[in-house]
């Protein structure tokens, strides 16, 4: 019977997306909600900066991911396009620089070239792809689905210190948002670093630092200025 085995790194690409835009929902909501209740303003001033951050920063996400994706997109479909060429041109050639590859890895030379061989009859360009260029199933950038995740990541993080001003005492509103944050933080940094392998504990603590700091540096920019938005 086949066995298929499930490896971490086939999470890596919607886990990344997801974690950043998770992540940067939480924090630069959070940090615009903290900043603006600092310098008195109202609830309602709050919830208009929380929104308008929320939807500003799920679209910037989404653009900004689609972008970058394709453009590593490009510069794959271009690798491969060079090296469908190359196959055509110096079949031969190739087989050899696919040798070359598996002679470094260990192999003995007769091995390899009938390794290179066999591989190339099948999918040349697949096996070409994975092991001179590095791409593969796993590794394919997805510039849709990036952007996709990015948004929703972004909005689902953004939500959480939203829904928290929506509910909290408007005096201590600051206060109870980055307490909530910087929970919710640790939680998703605990999350991702156990999706990736990784420990657990390192990984919301690496989160919940960066993430106070930012929250104390709007709340002490709010507060220096301490006028009504």
């Amino acid at each position: 019977m086949p066995h298929r085995e499930h490896h971490k790194s086939q999470n890596i690409g919607w886990l990344r997306a997801a974690v950043l835009g998770a992540n940067d929902g939480i924090l630069s909501t959070a940090s615009l909600i903290v900043g603006v209740a600092a310098s008195n303003s109202g609830r309602q001033a709050v919830l208009i900066a929380g929104v308008a951050g929320l939807v500003a920063g799920a679209m910037s996400m989404a653009a900004g991911e689609y972008v970058s994706v394709s453009s590593q997109a490009d510069a794959e479909n271009a690798d491969l396009k060079t090296e469908k060429k190359e196959l055509a041109l110096n079949p031969k050639g190739e087989r050899n620089e696919l040798a070359d590859i598996y002679i470094e890895r260990g192999l003995e030379p007769e091995l390899a070239l009938k390794v290179a061989e066999q591989l190339m009859e099948k999918d040349a360009l697949g096996a070409h792809a994975r092991e001179e260029l590095g791409i593969s199933e796993i590794t394919v950038a997805r510039p849709i689905q990036a952007a996709f995740a990015s948004a929703a990541s972004f909005s689902v993080g953004a939500a959480f210190p939203l829904i928290t001003a929506l509910i909290a005492p408007i005096p201590w509103i600051g206060w109870i948002v980055s307490i909530a944050s910087i929970i919710f933080l640790a939680f998703l940094g605990a999350v991702a670093a156990n999706r990736g392998g990784a420990s657990m504990i390192k990984g919301a603590i690496r989160v919940t630092f960066w993430g106070a700091v930012a929250m104390i540096i709007t709340a002490l920019i709010g507060g220096l200025f301490g006028t009504n938005v």
